[in-house]
């Protein structure tokens, strides 16, 4: 494994991290304590020490698997990321939750469910440039970073596109964002990435097997479940993904190496990029996204020893 410092912060991440949006059950597929237990063992394995999770994946409840594994765990061994900005009703219902009180409610709850007594990197979710300029929240947020129930802020950003956010991270003291970014969807390299290494934010990359269409799995023609996030796409937009993802398979993934290994590597490489954070549903495909790490630049500006 490789560790990155992420940003200005003290952080020093494992390059490949543990996204568990789909422990929240909107992946298909509930998850028991048994499994996610064997999925962290795995990542604590590997050498990976990043956890993102966030209050809407499910009712607090991927935080709560996670908080029950990190009871009987070496807390301070991982780097956990929550966020916050959403209440979650059934399987794609949530809203909306910006204020400033709203908001320590969450936070509170999310310490609580995580069993633990601070949040490494705690982020405003998906959050548009109104709840973003919102003085009476960052104040709070920075009170609570002061009386150490928070380590450091984030930003998961609603847009890989608008850099707004991005560009006035600095003056919320924020220290990294969180954004789409893929072989499919580069987007951030014209106006987010500049603007994040102009200020030394760390970057985490989610979504970077482009919601499984990069993982090798998936042919053009392929439909998914009705109750898979997934078949909520346009069905010509992933049509054309999928066109889209042979095409790479056949022109730019050498034959040795698994698709998914290949599409975490490709994001790693960009001097921006941080960590990527994709979703785990085995330990099997813990390791083989940790391998990405194997194919991630030694010289990347963000490296650290460890």
């Amino acid at each position: 494994m490789k560790y990155r410092r992420l940003g200005k912060t003290d952080l020093d991440i494992s390059v490949v991290g543990i996204g568990t949006w789909q422990y929240g059950g909107e992946w298909g597929k509930e998850f028991t304590q048994y499994e996610v237990d064997a999925i962290l063992n795995k990542g604590s394995e590997t050498g990976i020490n990043f956890i993102d999770t966030a209050e809407c994946y499910g009712d607090h409840l991927s935080e709560s698997l996670i908080g029950d594994y990190l009871s009987r765990s070496k807390r301070e061994e991982w780097i956990v990321a929550t966020k916050f900005g959403h209440h979650f009703h059934n399987n794609f219902d949530r809203t909306r939750h910006w204020s400033a009180s709203d908001v320590l409610s969450q936070l509170d709850a999310s310490l609580k469910s995580l069993q633990t007594e601070y949040i490494d990197l705690y982020q405003a979710h998906s959050c548009t440039d109104e709840e973003f300029n919102n003085d009476e929240l960052w104040t709070m947020l920075d009170k609570q970073v002061q009386a150490g129930k928070i380590r450091h802020l984030g930003i998961s950003l609603r847009s890989n596109e608008e850099s707004y956010q991005t560009d006035h991270a600095s003056n919320v003291n924020v220290g990294a964002i969180q954004v789409v970014y893929n072989r499919l969807d580069r987007k951030p390299e014209d106006k987010i990435f500049p603007s994040s290494e102009r200020q030394n934010l760390g970057v985490l990359a989610r979504v970077p097997l482009a919601s499984g269409y990069l993982s090798g799995k998936y042919k053009p023609g392929a439909v998914f479940r009705s109750d898979d996030v997934r078949s909520k796409h346009d069905f010509e937009e992933t049509a054309s993904l999928l066109k889209q993802v042979e095409e790479i398979s056949r022109t730019e993934v050498p034959h040795e190496i698994p698709m998914a290994t290949w599409a975490l590597a490709w994001c790693l490489k960009h001097s921006a990029v941080t960590a990527v954070i994709p979703g785990c549903k085995s330990p099997e495909q813990v390791e083989l996204n940790a391998k990405a790490a194997e194919l991630a630049n030694d010289d990347h500006p963000q490296n650290t020893r460890k």
